[in-house]
């Protein structure tokens, strides 16, 4: 499987820009591991393998418990997630699908009551990230595994 074309390659300072949000949006209110699982999850619902791929891999070097990552795709009826966690795996979830009717009010409070306006704010960034490279992956192509030993993935232990 290769590639279908290389956009990091061809469109060089937009790539560079993405990855200036991706890193901003880490130094934001939301703690890595809720941002590991609203990458994997959004990659889940976008079908990006290559992301998913990744964001497990690096899940799993922040020390996300591998049960856990097996879970995500069911975090509703899981007992494994806290209510701040499945806050913000909702919110992905509706700002990723985006109804017809737009983000419920119901929603927004469910999650307002488990987050602040600015941990909401700070995380409908990354969801609006981590979209933005599920679909560039998806349209690309983007073999998973490809960029393992440069993000330095290996390290993960999962080949």
């Amino acid at each position: 499987m290769s590639q279908r074309l290389n956009y990091a390659q061809l469109s060089p300072e937009l790539f560079k820009g993405l990855m200036a949000l991706s890193n901003e949006v880490k130094n934001g209110a939301i703690e890595q591991s809720i941002l590991d699982l609203v990458d994997i999850r959004a990659s889940q619902i976008n079908g990006c393998t290559f992301c998913l791929d990744m964001h497990s891999k690096e899940a799993r070097i922040h020390g996300e418990r591998e049960l856990r990552l097996y879970h995500i795709a069911a975090w509703r009826e899981s007992t494994l997630f806290s209510p701040r966690e499945r806050a913000a795996l909702a919110w992905t979830e509706v700002l990723t699908k985006l109804p017809e009717t737009g983000v419920s009010d119901e929603i927004y409070e469910r999650v307002r009551g488990q987050l602040s306006e600015k941990e909401i704010s700070d995380l409908t960034f990354q969801v609006m990230a981590i979209n933005m490279w599920n679909r560039a992956s998806v349209a690309a192509k983007a073999v998973p595994g490809s960029a393992d030993k440069a993000f330095g993935l290996d390290k993960a232990g999962l080949a």
